[in-house]
């Protein structure tokens, strides 16, 4: 898997970046993780509605072709996006998500914070906080969009939505948690426990 730290880049030219990539690849494509930071953006997925959206306050909206509701992101929150083909891999979204999810739980874990994933919203929750948000969008066998783990950010934002389509979901990220990581050390714990996720058989 190759592995590409993008640093600080918009939302729309990196969505275009994986939608070809993902449209002209094969069953010989290398799967790739990129990890990056966008500037202030709202994203509506696929089953998004304006409602959820209560006031932009001049923060970009964006349609965009991932599921779930609207989210936000911004700097200090580590984006990774997963371009894996899923037919190769022999898993399906549902099992990529419960591993995409189980890194950020079992990285966590390590820093001495328990975390839990929810059947009924994806994610990662720490005693119901929310501090990473799941979407994924298959085209082909393969998945593109991904995680974003809130790492140490500005958090207002999320109260101008209701996140991922929850009215009154308190959002956190790990510096509220006592926490205190680099963004550099959070893409390295995350490449790892990830890595041993996809190694694992099902």
């Amino acid at each position: 898997m190759i592995v590409k730290d993008l640093g600080l880049v918009d939302y729309q030219p990196t969505c275009e970046a994986m939608r070809k990539l993902t449209a002209e690849r094969d069953k010989n494509t290398e799967d790739e993780l990129w990890l990056l930071e966008h500037p202030p953006v709202f994203t509506l997925g696929l089953n998004g509605k304006d409602e959820h959206v209560l006031n932009t306050h001049d923060i970009p909206l964006v349609n965009t072709d991932r599921g779930g509701q609207v989210t936000f992101h911004g700097p200090g929150q580590l984006v990774v996006y997963t371009l894996i083909d899923l037919k190769r891999q022999k898993i399906g979204v549902r099992e990529m998500i419960s591993r995409i999810e189980n890194s950020v739980i079992a990285m966590l874990a390590k820093l001495d914070i328990k975390a839990q994933s929810r059947a009924d919203a994806p994610g990662v929750y720490v005693d119901g906080r929310k501090v990473a948000s799941l979407g994924l969008r298959v085209k082909q066998g393969a998945c593109y969009h991904g995680l974003s783990l809130n790492v140490a950010m500005d958090l207002t934002p999320f109260s101008y939505i209701n996140p991922c389509g929850f009215q009154g979901l308190e959002v956190i990220d790990l510096k509220s948690l006592a926490c205190d990581i680099s963004m550099d050390e959070a893409k390295e714990k995350f490449v790892s426990e990830f890595n041993q996720q996809m190694r694992k058989s099902i």
